[in-house]
């Protein structure tokens, strides 16, 4: 999933080029189709083999494109409770995605078409929600916790760790 965050992020971010869209799109495919496979049978060479090209080309994208708020969040959550950040991410990218719908709906479509989605003749806005709704079943579908609260964070840290993602490097690049 935090492979699935850097590839997402990375094409939504407002230093995406030709080539970091390429390499984000192939990558969300790859982990739209195998992810769920390595999770149930992590026996499974293909599938593990994979999810680690899908990596490397999500990796490939975010360190041209950088990253958004998914991570300047997470990195905070990471650090404050020592929470895992793939599962931070995974909980955090619907909703950052919904709020980037505002500006970055065609992109967000984009993606929903790579997770699998058909949106011929959805608009960009509702291809975008499709996408939210695709990242949700995925998170879902490999047993990630359905929000902050199962995690153990408390609303009285809020204040504190929404402060901090406002200075953290990763926002940025977030297209809004």
């Amino acid at each position: 999933m935090d492979a699935l965050t850097h590839a997402i992020e990375a094409y939504v971010s407002t230093a995406a080029t030709p080539i970091t869209d390429a390499v984000a799109i192939k990558a969300i495919e790859l982990i739209e189709q195998y992810l769920r496979i390595a999770v149930k049978d992590g026996t499974n060479i293909e599938a593990r083999e994979q999810m680690a090209y899908a990596q490397f080309m999500a990796g490939m994208a975010f360190n041209n494109a950088s990253l958004g708020y998914v991570h300047a969040m997470a990195h905070q959550l990471g650090g404050f409770y020592d929470l895992p950040h793939g599962v931070c991410n995974a909980v955090l990218l619907p909703h950052v995605q919904r709020f980037n719908v505002k500006v970055a709906p065609q992109r967000l479509a984009d993606v929903a078409k790579a997770m699998g989605v058909n949106i011929k003749g959805l608009s960009a806005e509702e291809g975008a929600n499709a996408a939210l709704g695709a990242i949700v079943q995925l998170s879902k579908d490999v047993g990630i916790p359905d929000g902050l609260a199962q995690l153990g964070v408390k609303e009285c840290d809020f204040s504190i760790l929404a402060e901090n993602a406002l200075k953290d490097v990763c926002g940025f690049t977030n297209p809004i």
